[in-house]
């Protein structure tokens, strides 16, 4: 397996510190991804209008997934496809990281909340009947700032699956996290699992992922 860390030069020397490790990370990745997965490198990554900024990127973000009429379209219309690669997976560009503040002062590191960096991610599928069925996960960290006093913060994390540039998954999750003092950062883990797509062949699949603080 190959595992990719998410390029910041803008980071904080504490984030670079503790991603300098990584060896527990690669664990999760491969058990996330079952095995002989590959991670993306994730610079330069653009999604175009895809959970961008304006009101059709808002469209767009709208919880999303396939319906059963569709389903069932492209099951009878079909022959059975074989994918030759699973659908790459790609942190959105500036959904690497989520920053908060006190009273949204950004420019004092003193009131920072918390700071949180999505470190890797990884997915597997399985093809039939027209069908990709998808598997995806994202790790990362979540690091408290100094204005912290309650130690448990709750991130943003959307999935997204884009056929030809159109959202037919689209899915936030909210993961609570709790740090233990005198620890100040935590791991977390999201793993999605049976999110089915249609599946005719050829078409231009990605799956995007990131911190979504608008929601």
């Amino acid at each position: 397996m190959k595992l990719s860390k998410n390029p910041s030069s803008k980071m904080t020397r504490s984030i670079s510190e503790i991603f300098s490790g990584g060896k527990a990370v690669q664990r999760v990745l491969k058990n996330i991804a079952g095995g002989g997965l590959v991670l993306v490198v994730l610079a330069g990554c653009g999604v175009g209008s895809l959970m961008g900024g304006g009101s059709d990127a808002a469209t767009q973000l709208a919880e999303t997934s396939p319906t059963a009429a569709q389903i069932s379209q492209v099951q009878s219309t079909a022959l059975p496809a074989i994918a030759t690669q699973c659908p790459p997976i790609k942190v959105r560009l500036g959904g690497e990281a989520i920053f908060s503040y006190v009273n949204n002062r950004v420019s004092d590191a003193q009131a920072l909340k918390y700071q949180a960096v999505i470190d890797g991610q990884s997915r597997n599928c399985v093809v039939s009947n027209g069908l990709i069925t998808v598997k995806m996960g994202v790790v990362g960290r979540l690091i408290l700032g100094p204005s912290n006093t309650r130690n448990s913060e709750t991130l943003p994390v959307r999935f997204v699956v884009e056929r030809n540039e159109v959202a037919v998954f689209s899915q936030l999750y909210e993961i609570p996290l709790t740090v233990t003092p005198p620890d100040r950062s935590t791991e977390f883990v999201k793993v999605v699992e049976n999110v089915a797509i249609p599946y005719l062949g050829g078409e231009n699949i990605v799956i995007w992922v990131g911190f979504d603080p608008r929601s």
